[in-house]
């Protein structure tokens, strides 16, 4: 079991925070194990073209067995929405003993070090070059093009819907829907271990370093840094990861349609669960800005609300669109 102790002060400094460089990290799980994450098998059919042009003997390396991850590549973010390039530069200046005790702690977890992290921890300087340049490629090549916006909304879409419980019901109500295995004791938090698995137990004193949540695509259930003395941690599975595999749902009330035309009805349809434009856009195959023009429509027609979330504009249906829907 994996206590996380909070002192006076400690829960009031808790926040969220995604992290693109953690998501693509993490998404190397998949191509060990398509079935684990079955919501991204789509992606994965599109992707693998792309996939297959990368470093893909490194990359499928820096899955140890058990599914495990060296921390230093899944640096905390320093802020709520940090940008690929500042996490990848963090990771450039990891020092090169924390590179090779980085993975000799990972691989501890399950078996021996793959061949060829084995064979770079000779010179950790250019593994660790190597690395960086494999992650740089496979996020530019293969997920920031199309699945990043779509992964952005729903994890965008998970910091508010588990802020508004934060505010609204308080810490117990919050962390108990991140994950059934949490439990919240007032100045404890309890991570138990899926059954069978090999966590070592832990105690881990938050002691005014501030607990960051963080959502992701890629865990079927929370987890936290294999070394305890890091900052901490807690990865949980994202609320709506199952959207990803989503097609546009057609349209087939005619009288949505008649009344609205075909792209106005389907964009309604589409925001049963808040969106943004460019995710819409890549969902239906057309530009953000024909989007833009029939929700501009939509929202004057009192059909929609919209909300700022940093630099994005999140669309939600009102009661009123509801209504129309049914």
């Amino acid at each position: 079991m994996i206590e996380f102790h909070f002192a006076i002060g400690d829960l009031a400094t808790t926040s969220f925070a995604y992290s693109p460089l953690q998501e693509a990290v993490f998404s190397l799980r998949c191509w060990h194990d398509p079935a684990r994450f079955p919501h991204q098998r789509p992606w994965l059919r599109r992707l693998r073209p792309a996939y297959e042009r990368q470093d893909t003997e490194l990359l499928e390396a820096l899955v140890m067995p058990g599914n495990w991850i060296a921390d230093f590549l899944t640096p905390r973010p320093a802020r709520v929405r940090p940008a690929f390039a500042d996490e990848l530069d963090r990771v450039r200046a990891t020092p090169a003993d924390v590179v090779d005790d980085g993975f000799r702690r990972t691989c501890g977890k399950g078996g021996p070090l793959p061949r060829v992290v084995a064979r770079g921890l000779a010179r950790p300087e250019k593994l660790l070059n190597r690395v960086t340049a494999a992650l740089d490629g496979y996020w530019h090549d293969c997920l920031a093009p199309d699945w990043w916006p779509r992964a952005q909304t729903v994890l965008e879409s998970d910091l508010s819907h588990h802020s508004r419980v934060l505010a609204e019901q308080g810490s117990a109500a919050l962390f108990k829907g991140l994950d059934p295995r949490l439990t919240w004791t007032g100045d404890i938090l309890r991570l138990t271990p899926p059954v069978g698995s090999h966590w070592p137990d832990a105690d881990v004193r938050i002691a005014g370093r501030a607990m960051v949540l963080i959502p992701t695509l890629f865990a079927r259930g929370a987890t936290t840094n294999i070394d305890p003395a890091l900052p901490p941690v807690l990865h949980y599975p994202a609320r709506g990861r199952a959207t990803l595999s989503e097609e546009p749902p057609p349209v087939s009330d005619r009288a949505l349609v008649r009344l609205l035309g075909r792209p106005r009805a389907r964009l309604l349809l589409l925001l049963a669960e808040p969106a943004s434009t460019t995710e819409l856009a890549h969902r239906l195959g057309v530009t953000p800005g024909a989007v833009s023009q029939h929700l501009a429509v939509l929202y004057d027609a009192g059909l929609l609300s919209r909300a700022r979330s940093g630099r994005m504009v999140r669309y939600a249906r009102t009661r009123l669109g509801d209504d129309l829907c049914r």
